[in-house]
């Protein structure tokens, strides 16, 4: 079964293919996407990867704290995305 595990402080320079790159010394990537926000196409400096799990609970103890790109990485399991709507606060 696949685990998808949030990658945060990226550095603005990092893309989904260097993402890729990084995550595949650990284990074979399913999918490796950078955020980008959506008016400037500017990377937002957090993303999101999915492996195997055994391979990704690998990727968490070998990269998390890690520097990458100047930047030391923050990387655990990815949370379920939250709805939209009124129950923002405010």
């Amino acid at each position: 079964m696949n685990k998808k595990l949030y990658v945060g402080n990226l550095s603005y320079s990092v893309d989904d293919q260097q993402l890729n790159d990084l995550f595949s010394k650990v284990g074979p990537v399913v999918s490796a996407t950078v955020l980008k926000d959506r008016y400037s196409g500017r990377s937002r400096g957090f993303g999101f990867v999915e492996m195997e799990e055994k391979d990704a609970q690998k990727a968490i103890k070998d990269l998390n704290g890690k520097e990458f790109e100047g930047r030391k990485l923050v990387v655990n399991e990815a949370r379920p995305r939250r709805e939209e709507g009124f129950s923002r606060s405010r």
